[in-house]
C-alpha cells in the first residue's frame, strides 16, 4: 500500500519534534533506545535484531525468508521462493533458494556499517574484523569523516553512533559506501 499510496511526510521539524516525543515517552516508560528505531527495557532486547545488527549469520527457513551466511572467504546472502506452494515443491526437490549471491569484498565494510550503526552502543572494532574478514583499514576513512562531523564516537576498541548520528543515520551510513569520493 505505501508503495502505491505514500503517505504525505510531515515537515522535518515537525518529524523532530515527533521523534523527541518518542524518545521522552519511550524513556518514562522505562524503555531504553539500543537502536535507531527499537526501545526495550533493561536485558530485554531482540536478540534476532542484535544478531542482524552485528552482522551475524542467520539462516532463513520457509516461504520468502532470507538468510546470511558467513564462510571463511565469503559472505553470503539468500533468498527462498516466496510463493509458499512453489517453496514447498522446490524445497522438497531440495532447490528452495530462489536467490544466491555473494557479497562483494568491497561492499562488506559499507554492509557491516549499514548495520552496525544502527546500534546505540555500537560495536566493537575487532568484531568488524572477525564478520568480514578484513582489516580495520577499510572503514579508517569512513570513521575519520564520521567523527569529524560528530555523527560517531570512538575509543582504542569501540565505536559508536552519537545521538546526531542516529537522527542521521542514513547520512553517516553513506560514508562507508565503496568507492566514495
Amino acid at each position: 500500500m505505501f508503495a502505491k499510496f505514500p503517505p504525505r511526510l510531515p515537515e522535518d521539524d515537525d518529524a523532530y519534534a515527533m521523534l523527541d516525543r518518542i524518545v521522552e515517552r519511550a524513556g518514562g516508560d522505562g524503555l531504553e533506545r539500543y537502536e535507531v528505531s527499537a526501545y526495550a527495557k533493561q536485558g530485554h532486547t531482540c536478540a534476532h535484531n542484535v544478531n542482524y545488527w552485528q552482522f551475524g549469520d542467520y539462516l532463513g527457513l520457509g516461504a520468502g525468508a532470507h538468510s546470511k551466511l558467513s564462510f571463511v572467504h565469503r559472505v553470503v546472502r539468500q533468498v527462498r521462493f516466496r510463493e509458499p506452494q512453489r517453496y514447498m515443491d522446490q524445497a522438497l526437490a531440495g532447490a528452495a533458494v530462489a536467490q544466491s549471491a555473494d557479497v562483494a569484498v568491497a561492499e562488506l565494510p559499507f554492509e557491516f556499517m549499514l548495520n552496525a550503526l544502527r546500534l546505540k552502543e555500537g560495536f566493537a572494532l575487532a568484531l568488524f574484523g572477525e564478520r568480514t574478514g578484513l582489516a580495520t583499514t577499510a572503514i579508517q576513512r569512513g570513521l575519520q569523516e564520521a567523527e569529524e562531523r560528530g555523527l560517531i564516537a570512538r575509543d582504542l576498541r569501540k565505536v559508536w553512533p552519537t545521538e546526531r548520528g542516529l537522527d542521521f543515520l542514513s547520512d553517516l551510513q553513506t560514508m562507508f559506501l565503496p568507492n566514495e569520493k
